[in-house]
C-alpha cells in the first residue's frame, strides 16, 4: 500500500446526491429540475389516487351495476364430507362445535357456521353449527346423531 492506491474503507464515503435549488451558479436552481409552471412544478403537489390527468377517469366511466344488501348474513360452509374427514384423522371422537371448528381452522373466530349435505358421514355426531341444510340435518340423524342449533 502507498499513496497511489489509498482508499476510504469501504461503505464510509456517502455520495449526498445533487443539491437542487441551492442558487443559480450551481446549475441547479431557478426551476430546481422542476420544469416551467403545472401541478408538478410547485410545492404540496400529490397525485390524486386514480388521477389520469384531466380525462375521465376509468372509476367514472365505466357505468355502475349491481346492488349490495347491507343486511346479508354470510355463513362459512362446511360439508358432511369434511367431518367425516376429521373423524377419520381422529381429530374428533362425538362432539363438534364451534371452538373445534375454529382449532381445525375450518372456521374464523367471527363467522357463522352453516353445515351442508355434501358427501356421506357415517360416524355418530353430536353438531352444534348456526345453521343445517335439510339434507345436512337428515344425514346426520340418519347416522344416529344429532344436530344442535346454535
Amino acid at each position: 500500500m502507498d499513496l497511489s492506491n489509498l482508499k476510504p474503507a469501504e461503505g464510509s464515503v456517502k455520495n449526498q446526491g445533487k443539491r437542487i435549488g441551492r442558487g443559480q451558479g450551481s446549475g441547479k436552481g431557478g426551476t430546481a429540475t422542476r420544469g416551467h409552471k403545472g401541478a408538478k412544478s410547485r410545492s404540496g403537489y400529490s397525485k390524486k389516487l386514480g388521477f389520469e390527468g384531466g380525462q375521465m377517469p376509468l372509476q367514472r366511466r365505466v357505468p355502475k351495476f349491481g346492488f349490495t344488501n347491507i343486511n346479508r348474513v354470510e355463513y362459512q360452509g362446511i360439508n358432511l364430507d369434511t367431518l367425516q374427514q376429521l373423524v377419520d384423522d381422529k381429530k374428533i371422537k362425538d362432539t363438534v362445535d364451534f371452538e373445534l371448528l375454529f382449532s381445525n381452522g375450518l372456521a374464523g373466530k367471527n363467522d357463522l357456521v352453516k353445515i351442508l349435505g355434501r358427501g356421506e358421514l357415517k360416524a355418530k355426531l353430536k353438531v352444534s353449527a348456526h345453521k343445517f341444510t335439510a339434507s345436512a340435518k337428515a344425514a346426520i340423524e340418519a347416522a344416529g346423531g344429532e344436530a344442535v342449533t346454535l
